[in-house]
């Protein structure tokens, strides 16, 4: 079985919160995961040096390029990352369907995944309602200081 996360991220790539601000929102995803039906392995947090990838793992089984609408195989993705070890200082690329160079953000792929130099990541989270609906979105975004998006994986 495959371990599920939520991976949390801001909408601006570069952006970070204070040490302050990404421990009280890691404390604010905990509490949302601690009733009796709910449970979470691990909530932490995250920063990068580099613009890293928030990928959805297995959730990820296509990707189209922005230039030509051609299919990229998603082990070429994975292999990239595996190559740059998932950071990057730059996120052109040439793309094998055109060869065209393209920003690793603007590939359309079938589930959310996002670019970030911070996260607050729950491993195995379970209950009801699995994802931050928007109200907690909202609220996290607000004890970050940043909006933010949510990238849902499974590895």
């Amino acid at each position: 079985m495959s371990d599920g996360y939520i991976r949390l991220i801001p909408t601006d790539r570069e952006w970070q919160p204070t040490q302050e601000n990404a421990a009280a929102a890691t404390a604010y995803v905990a509490r949302l995961f601690s009733g009796p039906e709910d449970d979470v392995e691990e909530v932490e947090h995250e920063f990068y040096d580099r613009i890293t990838v928030i990928d959805a793992g297995e959730n990820t089984t296509r990707i189209s390029c922005p230039n030509c609408d051609g299919d990229i195989d998603v082990y070429w993705f994975f292999d990239l990352l595996e190559e740059n070890g998932e950071s990057f200082d730059s996120l052109n690329v040439s793309v094998p369907c055109c060869g065209a160079v393209v920003a690793l953000d603007s590939l359309r792929y079938d589930w959310p995944v996002g670019f970030a130099r911070f996260e607050v990541c729950a491993m195995n989270p379970s209950r009801a309602r699995y994802e931050l609906d928007a109200e907690e979105l909202d609220e996290l975004a607000a004890l970050l200081g940043h909006p933010i998006a949510q990238i849902l994986a499974h590895y």
